[in-house]
C-alpha cells in the first residue's frame, strides 16, 4: 500500500486516537492493549512478508496473522466486558461479580496471546531478512507492554487476592513476553 503524500496515514490513526481518548469508558485500556498486540502481530507478519530468504516465513506469517485476528477478537471482546461490569456496578445487582470475573478472563487470554505474539517476534528478529528484524524486534516490545497492561487490568478487576491462578497464569505471560522480547533486541541488533 503505498500512502497519499496528502494523507500520511494518520487519519484512521488520528480516530483511534480520538476514540480511546474521548470520555466514553469504552474503548479503555484492554482494548487498547488487545489492539496494541495485534499490530504486533501485524508487524510481525510484515517482516515475514518482507523476507524473502527464510525458509519458515510463510508458517511465521500465518501464524502472525491469526495472532492479530485473535488479538482483535478479544479487544472486541473486553470492551464488552468490561461495559457489562460497569453497567452490573452501576446497578449493583447480583450479576457484578461474574462480571468481575468475565472482565479479568479477557484480559488473561490478551496477556498470553501477547506474550505468544512475543514469542513470534523473536523468532522473527533472529531469521528475517535485514530491515524486516527491527520490525519484528519492536513488535516483541510492543506485545510485552500489551501483556503488562493486562496484568494490571486483571489486579484491578478481580475480587479475590493475588494468589489467584488467573493473575499468576497472566504474569507468566508477560514474564515470557519479556524474555522474547529481550531475544529479539539481541537477534535484531
Amino acid at each position: 500500500m503505498h500512502l497519499p503524500e496528502t494523507d500520511t496515514g494518520t487519519g484512521h490513526a488520528h480516530e483511534l486516537a480520538e476514540l480511546v481518548s474521548s470520555a466514553d469508558a469504552v474503548p479503555g485500556s484492554g482494548w487498547v492493549a488487545g489492539v496494541s498486540a495485534a499490530f504486533a502481530a501485524a508487524l510481525v507478519a510484515k517482516a515475514a512478508s518482507r523476507s524473502e530468504s527464510w525458509s519458515d516465513a510463510e508458517g511465521v506469517r500465518a501464524q502472525a496473522l491469526d495472532l492479530r485476528d485473535r488479538l482483535l477478537a478479544l479487544a472486541g471482546q473486553d470492551a464488552r466486558a468490561y461495559e457489562t461490569a460497569l453497567g452490573a456496578l452501576g446497578r449493583r445487582d447480583s450479576g457484578l461479580a461474574r462480571a468481575l470475573e468475565r472482565a479479568a478472563e479477557v484480559p488473561l487470554a490478551i496477556a498470553e496471546a501477547s506474550a505468544d505474539v512475543a514469542v513470534v517476534a523473536s523468532e522473527a528478529a533472529k531469521c528475517a531478512d535485514g530491515a524486516a528484524r527491527a520490525d519484528a524486534s519492536a513488535a516483541a516490545a510492543l506485545a510485552v507492554g500489551a501483556a503488562l497492561a493486562a496484568v494490571r487490568l486483571i489486579e484491578v478487576n478481580l475480587t479475590t487476592g493475588p494468589e489467584d491462578e488467573r493473575l499468576s497464569r497472566a504474569k507468566r505471560a508477560a514474564e515470557e513476553a519479556a524474555d522474547a522480547s529481550r531475544r529479539a533486541s539481541a537477534a535484531g541488533a
